[in-house]
């Protein structure tokens, strides 16, 4: 599982006890969301949060590290105004560098996530950092449906950055024109809106394709952020999805 920081951070000072926890209930941590700190104004782009932010995520690594897992997410901030410019992007990749070589250093690959609605959404944005960046450090966790949300193509991604995509989301994301009817968490305003596995309009298996071409060998996420039933129900067709449609087994692999 990947739980929400804040979460981990309650067990910031007593990692057995997280742990125990994790066991209980047959679970083992994949990674966590990192990146900006969750405050309205923190952003890779802002150079006066610079520290913050490093601080932050180290402080997640070190739960990662201890834990056994090996990955941190890195979240951009937002609430996205318009595009990032060159100058905002090259301060934004000093904070990533800077983070990234931080928690390398406690073993934890921390990992650029590209997000609707934040300070790193569209193509440009993702190219640019990647490419001032240290591959050695950073690397690229690919969410199907951000990517896809903006207008990429997260297969020809995954190729593009091979060497570097280093944990994945999957995610689905409704169609245009996805009614109510369909989606009761839809309240009008919200486009596009996340669905569970095989609800929406994500080509899975193009992307399962290319994480195989370029032999991924590790984890692979399933997120859904708000049901179209019950929360249970939701993960059993991500579940079912995942199995009977991707091929992918999940009961009896832990």
């Amino acid at each position: 599982m990947e739980p929400w920081p804040s979460f981990a951070l309650q067990y910031e000072q007593n990692i057995a006890q997280f742990k125990e926890l994790l066991a209980q209930y047959n679970l083992e941590l994949a990674a966590l969301y990192g990146g900006v700190t969750g405050a309205v104004s923190s952003k890779f782009t802002d150079p006066s949060k610079r520290q913050e932010i490093i601080d932050y995520n180290v402080r997640l690594a070190r739960i990662v590290s201890q834990c056994g897992a090996g990955h941190l997410v890195l979240g951009p901030g937002g609430p996205r105004q318009r595009p990032a410019s060159l100058e905002e992007l090259k301060t934004a990749t000093a904070t990533i560098i800077e983070t990234a070589k931080r928690t390398f250093e406690l073993g934890v690959k921390a990992c650029l996530h590209p997000h609707l609605w934040t300070e790193v959404q569209n193509e440009n944005e993702l190219d640019t950092i990647m490419e001032l960046c240290d591959s050695d450090v950073v690397f690229f966790a690919p969410d199907t449906a951000q990517l896809t949300g903006a207008g990429m193509n997260p297969a020809e991604l995954i190729r593009r950055y091979k060497d570097r995509v280093a944990y994945v989301h999957l995610k689905d994301v409704t169609k245009e024109g996805a009614v109510a009817e369909d989606f009761p968490m839809l309240d009008g305003n919200e486009v596009p809106v996340f669905c569970e596995l095989g609800l929406g309009k994500i080509d899975f298996d193009s992307i399962i394709e290319a994480l195989n071409d370029v032999q991924y060998q590790g984890w692979v996420t399933v997120e859904i952020d708000r049901s179209t039933s019950t929360p249970y129900r939701s993960l059993e067709i991500c579940r079912d999805f995942v199995e009977q449609r991707l091929r992918i087994p999940v009961r009896g692999c832990g």
